[in-house]
């Protein structure tokens, strides 16, 4: 049962943010001490971090999460890079956005203020909010439906890229190393967003700072040259080491 029950945890965490040891044992129906058994374990795992008497979803574990949740972590700096991406869209031309939770959010702002444009993507999510906004044109990859991200993956999306151009790409990233690398928590992913950035004319970056100086398992590619969209909190350290690798950053308040 231990892992039904962890899997109860992180369900409850998603929807709940921070909680306390009392209020998961009291959703679960347990006893407050395996609660505590179960939250070292995934605190030792990497999924949670505690504080408090309670635990929260650890933003910078490496597993991932499901999408729902994800997209809860850094939300007001997604929204406003979504915002600022937003700014970046050129009526009448193609765009490939990616299956990452900040992407989502510019993806929610074209909803909202619709433009001519021709939507590429592989996220299940980015299709449904544009799929009836006037004047969008929506492409879903075809592949194998990852539920982890809510994404479509594999040898028939990859293939699918080698005959297409897209005048822009939108990339949300697993985490930018201190060697100017992108990489990603899923092999199949890194290998499908290796393919989309090598097929436009245009790399945009969309990151939170929560993802920056971070060691993921696949290497999708350099950021260098890139234009990089990220919140305001972003330190100077990063702000140089971006300059040094040529990448044009945007920064969001």
């Amino acid at each position: 049962m231990k892992p039904d029950r962890m899997t109860a945890i992180r369900h409850h965490l998603f929807g709940h943010g921070f909680a306390s040891v009392a209020d998961i044992a009291r959703a679960l129906q347990v006893s407050e001490p395996t609660v505590r058994r179960d939250l070292t374990l995934m605190e030792a795992a990497g999924e949670v971090t505690r504080r408090h008497g309670g635990a929260q979803i650890a933003q910078g574990s490496g597993a991932e999460v499901a999408f729902e949740a994800r997209e809860q972590i850094a939300l007001a700096q997604k929204r406003a890079i979504g915002v600022a991406a937003y700014q970046m869209l050129q009526p009448d031309t193609a765009v490939f956005l990616d299956a990452g939770t900040t992407v989502l959010q510019l993806a929610r702002r074209l909803r909202m203020n619709p433009l001519r444009l021709r939507v590429f993507t592989n996220c299940l999510a980015v299709a449904q909010m544009l799929m009836a906004a006037p004047g969008v044109a929506v492409t879903l990859l075809g592949g194998v439906v990852r539920m982890q991200n809510a994404s479509v993956v594999g040898p028939m999306a990859e293939d699918a890229l080698t005959r297409l151009w897209f005048d822009q790409v939108f990339l949300g990233v697993g985490s930018v190393s201190v060697a100017g690398e992108i990489w990603s928590a899923d092999e199949q992913e890194a290998r499908l967003n290796t393919a989309m950035l090598a097929r436009t004319g245009q790399r945009i970056i969309l990151a939170d700072t929560g993802k920056f100086g971070r060691q993921l398992t696949y290497l999708v590619g350099s950021v260098a040259g890139a234009q990089v969209v990220v919140d305001g909190a972003l330190g100077p350290e990063w702000g140089a080491r971006l300059a040094d690798w040529g990448c044009a950053v945007t920064r969001c308040p």
